[in-house]
């Protein structure tokens, strides 16, 4: 799956979350967005971008070996647009349900609202082990599961 480049890679290997930090910075600096929450995951870095107001306007993904930094997979490409009929609440309960039937022992952790879906992180036993987006919507939900395996997070 192949999404929006947001700023080609460079070669230079991504190793912290800082570096990744700096590549979206690069990357959303053209747009008016920076970085919010970065997580290191095993396959990729996964960076918020927020709007001058604060508000979750994109997600993107860091490249650990090249440093591009491209739309995040799923949710972020096809779910961007349409009237939200699920407050953050109810994609809570609809992520929370979901887990409980399909992810037993995960919970769901923060939550971020952005155009069109939710994104929210997920635990278990209290540690970050993922991620899910719920549709704004349908409520649909689509488990993230292209990360790898959680490595650490910084929220700016």
């Amino acid at each position: 799956m192949n999404g929006h480049v947001w700023l080609a890679g460079n070669g230079v290997p991504v190793a912290t979350i800082a570096q990744a930090r700096a590549r979206a910075v690069a990357a959303g600096a053209g747009v008016n967005l920076h970085p919010g929450e970065v997580m290191q995951f095993s396959q990729n870095f996964y960076v918020e971008l927020k709007d001058a107001n604060g508000a979750s306007a994109a997600e993107v993904l860091v490249d650990p070996a090249t440093g591009a930094v491209t739309t995040e997979y799923g949710p972020a490409m096809m779910w961007t647009d349409g009237t939200a009929t699920l407050t953050l609440d109810q994609a809570k309960a609809v992520a929370s349900q979901w887990l409980q039937a399909n992810a037993k022992g995960q919970t769901v952790a923060s939550a971020d609202a952005f155009p069109g879906h939710y994104t929210m992180d997920t635990t278990s036993g209290g540690v970050t082990v993922g991620m899910l987006s719920v549709n704004a919507t349908t409520g649909a939900v689509w488990y993230h599961t292209w990360h790898g395996s959680f490595i650490a997070k910084e929220d700016a």
